[in-house]
């Protein structure tokens, strides 16, 4: 129960996260990022082309982190599409500049992602390669999470533009360094695959070479 509360306090604070660079036209990265973008090119719903772009990485998931992590997941990703559809209209454009929604949103997403990274459970897309990556070579999250985002970024360059798109790498750069924060604490979650024990797999994750 505990657990179910945190992923569910996550998926709000990405939620709000969201709806605030939403709310300003900005993007954020992974896969949430892809759909915004895609919202903003296509005028179509966030949420559909949220939830298909999440369907082959849960597919990935299934087959290298488990399927606790995998059904946890896809639990999130409802959760957080339902929230971001039910809030939206529900809060107002309240910041007074984009610079402002750029820190407050990457600090809403980035304290909600890092509460369902380290209750075993993700938002799909970048971040379950981001948790398989430190699972198998010990790399930050944060610093992989911020690579792909910034690739998401400029390939969303065409719809938010250029201004926007440096509000949102300082957006993501602000959600990273709060992962990279809590890495130990993720890692020490989410390197236990179902039916292998936490210590079992940092003995086998320190033969990893590492990404710090």
């Amino acid at each position: 129960m505990r657990k179910c509360m945190f992923i569910l306090l996550g998926c709000m604070l990405t939620a709000i996260g969201l709806i605030v660079l939403k709310h300003t036209h900005a993007v954020t990265g992974g896969t949430a990022g892809l759909a915004l973008s895609l919202s903003y090119l296509f005028h179509f719903p966030f949420v559909a082309a949220f939830l298909a772009l999440n369907i082959p990485f849960f597919l990935f998931s299934a087959m290298t982190m488990g399927w606790r992590f995998t059904l946890y997941s896809i639990g999130s990703v409802i959760t957080l599409t339902l929230m971001t559809a039910l809030m939206e209209h529900m809060l107002p454009p309240f910041v007074p500049s984009d610079l402002i929604a750029a820190v407050l949103g990457g600090i809403s997403i980035g304290f909600g992602v890092s509460l369902l990274f380290m209750n075993g459970s993700s938002l799909g897309g970048a971040h379950i390669l981001a948790l398989y990556l430190q699972r198998k070579l010990n790399w930050d999250p944060g610093k992989v999470n911020f690579a792909i985002d910034c690739l998401v970024v400029l390939i969303s360059l065409s719809t938010a533009g250029l201004l926007k798109g440096m509000y949102s790498i300082l957006s993501i750069a602000i959600t990273s360094i709060i992962m990279s924060y809590w890495k130990n604490k993720i890692k020490t979650r989410n390197t236990k695959k179902d039916g292998k024990s936490p210590q079992t797999a940092r003995v086998t994750s320190t033969a990893k070479p590492s990404f710090q």
